[in-house]
């Protein structure tokens, strides 16, 4: 049987990316389903590079085991904020959502990082996913063989996205779409062909993931997003840190869900007849989550990727995933599974 092909958007959300490691760890045990393009920013882009590697060296096995190598790495690093050396003075940290809010490891970090910026480390500052990020075979992660591979990084001076792939995939590019501009310095990256260099932030603002690579013609139409960022709260956030959480969870869907809704009016332009169908690519969506746990985490959750966490998270994105296949599978290639009226308007 003809495998069905399909494109990945993977969104970033520091730790929680975890998640997407569990769909992907799923998706990969699935034979009818052939990945022909992978577009993620942040942690998205890190699964992303992880995913395509590993395809390329030896198939699903390999990039099963690549993603378990990559967030291991990923929970060692113990907090991805540049005050981790404040905890030499103080108890470790708990390993759930409450227990790391209320954390003195925590709060004096999260109040340090709103103090210092990261330039004040001067020549003592160091990425803490450099590391990690180095170690990834490139020569595979852009090779020119399937599935593509885009990367989303924010251009700081422009504002506008910027996409890079093939080649122009590089340590500094997936560390650009992963900069959050109050933990990291900013990513500078030259572009060879010009000579130019710019500095980029995380690529959640402007793209979470960008959906726009996938309207090439040779690529499928089916695009399954995999969402780490609640679009819905029932309680309105009232401590500083949950305020400040639900506004990065808005700027990082504002992005995704205007791509989503021009997929839909470009949809409902041709089912009313004042655009021809073949005029312009039809999109068929499709959407992997697990709301109701992504609401019981918070942004300590992110930032400090506890290996209980990150176990817990692959579980129940391999779960969310194993439900995606069985309601929405079938709909793959036919129709989007996802009310986009209903989750746009």
């Amino acid at each position: 049987m003809t495998p069905l092909r399909i494109n990945l958007a993977l969104q970033g959300g520091g730790a929680h990316g975890a998640f997407t490691w569990g769909v992907l760890d799923r998706l990969l045990d699935e034979p009818g389903i052939e990945i022909a393009a992978i577009s993620g920013s942040s942690a998205g882009a890190l699964n992303g590079a992880a995913l395509k590697a590993g395809l390329v060296a030896g198939g699903p096995q390999a990039a099963r085991e690549n993603l378990d190598w990559l967030w291991t790495q990923v929970g060692a690093v113990g907090d991805l904020r540049l005050t981790h050396w404040m905890a030499a003075f103080t108890p470790g940290a708990g390993t759930v959502a409450r227990m790391l809010d209320a954390a003195i490891p925590w709060s004096l970090g999260d109040m340090a990082s709103r103090m210092v910026g990261p330039y004040a480390y001067g020549p003592f500052y160091r990425n803490p996913l450099r590391r990690i990020v180095e170690r990834f075979d490139f020569d595979r992660v852009c090779a020119a063989r399937p599935p593509a591979f885009f990367v989303g990084a924010t251009n700081v001076r422009t504002g506008k996205i910027r996409v890079f792939e093939g080649r122009a995939i590089t340590t500094d590019a997936i560390l650009a779409s992963a900069c959050l501009p109050t933990l990291f310095q900013a990513v500078e990256v030259t572009d060879p062909e010009t000579g130019e260099t710019d500095a980029y932030w995380d690529g959640g603002y402007t793209g979470n993931p960008a959906l726009f690579p996938f309207l090439a013609p040779d690529l499928p139409g089916d695009v399954v997003v995999v969402s780490i960022n609640p679009l819905e709260r029932v309680r309105v956030p009232v401590t500083g840190q949950e305020i400040q959480n639900r506004i990065n969870e808005i700027s990082f869907n504002a992005s995704l869900l205007g791509e989503l809704r021009a997929i839909q009016q470009v949809r409902d332009l041709i089912d009313q007849g004042r655009l021809d169908r073949g005029t312009m690519k039809e999109i068929r969506v499709h959407m992997v989550s697990d709301d109701a746990l992504m609401r019981q985490l918070n942004v300590a959750t992110k930032l400090v990727p506890s290996p209980l966490v990150l176990d817990e998270l692959k579980r129940a994105g391999r779960a969310a995933a194993d439900r995606f296949l069985a309601e929405a599978g079938p709909r793959i290639g036919q129709e989007s599974s996802v009310d986009l009226h209903r989750l746009c308007d």
